[in-house]
């Protein structure tokens, strides 16, 4: 069934009830004041929480230009984890499976063939057993491991899904990193945000944070990661999809020293509206905003101290995780670049180990400004990796039916499951 037209148009006709506040152009001109006034340093209360690494400022290059450039790091080696996504049997068990792959440029087809495979269970039942050790299959190419998650009163989903990927993710990159000759490049944030974003959400969450060694390990696994990469001055990096921190405008509404009415979700939105250009033309319906498309435009390099990067700053504890080189070294460093092809903004981070360095941290930018114009969206090295861990949805599928036939059991499932599986 579609919309009918008298339908369609009285929900359109909804959006003329709304008052959206100020308009574009004001808004544009409060990320403006943002920018200038706000981001060197950006404080919350007496703490510096982000601040430039080098001098503040917006930039822009051609995309056809620094697509031609000669390639900074003449090979890349890209990581991810994909997953079958928490599932519920009938039994009380949830489970998610995680299994992490490293791509490589130019390929080689035994890293490709790895893999490191990792399954989390929950059960409140405090009977069940899991064998915890680690296990070799694919003539030795790969292991896997199962992971018990102790009884927790909420979040056993959540907990499952994020032990499951990181673990994985972490346990492969360090097991590969001596393959590394250039650069890494990790799909996703430097350090796990989810897990490091539990001790916010709930006191379950944090206590368990705290109490149990899983995420501590798993923490201490990407420590190891930074301090291996470090020793062999190998650069690493994350590609940040679709980021979504708010760690500027979550700041800057709580300024007591500021009275302002901060428009963005996210900073995301902000940093559109500060990279985004182009100009206002006139139109038939009145003055529209016109974008530029010919090239991308980003940050300097931050250095970030709040939210889910304090436990890894000069001003937090890293989860009890020992550190070997100098505090400020894991400090997460980003900048933002904007492609107005899409109109989509990425947020590329590092370790202040590698950003502190001006030529490092140029020839870091050159690349990732690179590989974004060159495959018009992320980079080739972190999506052929996301190819080689992905779990299909007929993989899926069948790997759920293999568990229910292995603990005689079937999947609690709900009238969205069968809505969706017959599509």
């Amino acid at each position: 069934m579609t919309l009918d037209p008298v339908h369609y148009d009285g929900i359109a006709k909804l959006a003329r009830r709304i008052d959206h506040g100020a308009s574009e152009r004001d808004r544009r001109e409060f990320a403006e004041t943002v920018w200038e006034n706000f981001l060197d340093p950006l404080r919350s209360d007496a703490r510096t929480v982000m601040e430039p690494v080098d001098e503040q400022g917006r930039r822009v290059v051609d995309c056809e230009d620094v697509a031609l450039c000669d390639r900074k790091f003449p090979t890349q080696h890209g990581l991810d984890a994909g997953t079958i996504n928490p599932t519920a049997f009938k039994n009380g068990l949830v489970i998610d499976i995680a299994q992490a792959a490293m791509s490589t440029t130019p390929s080689d087809l035994e890293i490709h063939r790895s893999r490191t495979t990792v399954m989390t269970v929950h059960s409140n039942d405090e009977t069940m057993t899991v064998d915890e050790n680690w296990g070799a299959f694919d003539e030795g190419y790969s292991r896997s491991r199962a992971v018990k998650i102790p009884p927790l009163p909420r979040f056993a989903e959540g907990v499952v899904h994020a032990l499951a990927l990181y673990l994985a993710e972490s346990k492969h990159a360090l097991e590969h990193a001596a393959d590394v000759s250039d650069l890494l490049v990790l799909d996703g944030p430097l350090y796990p945000r989810g897990l490091l974003r539990w001790a916010d959400q709930h006191p379950d969450l944090s206590d368990f944070l705290l109490e149990d060694p899983r995420p501590t390990t798993v923490l201490e696994n990407y420590v190891r990661l930074v301090e291996t990469l470090v020793e062999r001055e190998i650069p690493l990096v994350g590609f940040v999809k679709n980021p979504a921190t708010r760690l500027i405008t979550r700041t800057v509404t709580n300024r007591r020293d500021v009275d302002v009415s901060v428009p963005w979700a996210d900073d995301t939105a902000l940093f559109t509206r500060l990279l985004e250009r182009g100009e206002y033309v006139d139109d038939v319906d009145g003055e529209r905003w016109e974008r530029d498309t010919d090239a991308l435009s980003y940050t300097n390099w931050f250095r970030s101290r709040g939210g889910v990067d304090r436990p890894l700053s000069i001003d937090g504890d890293a989860l009890g995780v020992d550190r070997h080189l100098e505090s400020d070294r894991y400090e997460v460093t980003f900048f933002v670049v904007y492609d107005p092809r899409d109109d989509l903004i990425y947020r590329v981070e590092a370790p202040y180990a590698f950003t502190r360095d001006p030529d490092t941290r140029e020839r870091l930018t050159m690349q990732l400004l690179q590989d974004v114009a060159v495959a018009h969206g992320p980079p080739t090295i972190i999506e052929k990796a996301d190819e080689l861990a992905r779990i299909s949805r007929a993989e899926k599928r069948s790997l759920r039916e293999t568990l229910e036939t292995q603990f005689d059991t079937s999947r609690t499932r709900n009238y969205d499951d069968h809505r969706w599986e017959e599509l």
